[in-house]
């Protein structure tokens, strides 16, 4: 099945379209653009540079990803955009490139849920099956761990990083890391206890979850200093195996992280 692209639309010969794309009225797509098979390209779309994106994919209109990064040290270096599969991007959502002071990539993963208006800025790294709801808005080198939940209007400052399964309230703040499974919202952000709603859906055992609340108490409000804590926690993933990832990510927190 051959990609469908609307007579209005601008392709460059060079472009790479797997079977059934379908290109829709007035978009743009440069030559260094590949696109898998299946994907689905609305009206007024504009891909630019050098980027992939894979297969079963749904990006709604007005879109512009590839674009060069919103950076001053930025000078035309052939850095790229790669996007996984089976991701939703909705209207004005707009993904910026990487820089060559960093890895040079902006990465999206598989099963995202991104909404209107969400911003991408150069070499965030974006994990799988996250949802980012209207207007998030996430600077340079941000990294984000899968199924981590982002309500309308969050605000991520460069370099911050996000664990999986975390979750943020609407109208969120975050300036520093927020550690696995944790809720944060606010302006500073402040966390507001772990995911229990969001693992059930998922199919954490109640263990799992009681284990992780115990572990939240022990790092937010038992007085411990990190050192201490971490002892603490070290001691509890022995019996509760998720515990670890929130160590594993204290350890390679640089921002420090919402306390």
């Amino acid at each position: 099945m051959k990609a469908e692209v609307h007579p209005s639309a601008i392709v460059d010969r060079a472009a790479k379209l797997g079977k059934g794309v379908s290109v829709g009225a007035y978009s743009v797509i440069g030559p260094k653009v590949e696109i898998g098979e299946g994907t689905w390209i609305g009206a007024h779309v504009v891909l630019d540079g050098r980027i992939r994106i894979g297969g079963g994919n749904r990006i709604f209109h007005f879109a512009s990803l590839g674009a060069p990064p919103q950076d001053k040290k930025y000078a035309g270096e052939d850095t790229a955009v790669e996007i996984g599969d089976n991701n939703t991007i909705r209207e004005y959502v707009t993904i910026n490139r990487g820089t060559a002071l960093d890895a040079g990539v902006t990465r999206v993963g598989n099963d995202n849920w991104i909404m209107a208006y969400v911003h991408f800025a150069h070499d965030c790294q974006i994990g799988s099956h996250t949802i980012f709801a209207n207007a998030c808005q996430l600077a340079g080198h941000v990294t984000v761990g899968d199924w981590a939940i982002f309500g309308a209007t969050t605000l991520v400052h460069q370099f911050v990083h996000i664990g999986a399964h975390a979750f943020t309230g609407m109208g969120t703040y975050l300036p520093q890391d927020l550690p696995p499974y944790v809720m944060a919202a606010g302006n500073m952000a402040r966390a507001y206890g772990i995911n229990s709603e969001g693992l059930r859906r998922r199919g954490f055992s109640a263990e799992a979850i009681a284990g992780l609340k115990r572990a939240y108490r022990t790092l937010y409000r038992t007085g411990l200093a990190l050192e201490e804590a971490r002892r603490a926690l070290e001691s509890q993933a022995t019996a509760c195996p998720q515990v670890r990832d929130i160590l594993e990510f204290l350890a390679k927190s640089r921002r420090g992280f919402i306390r």
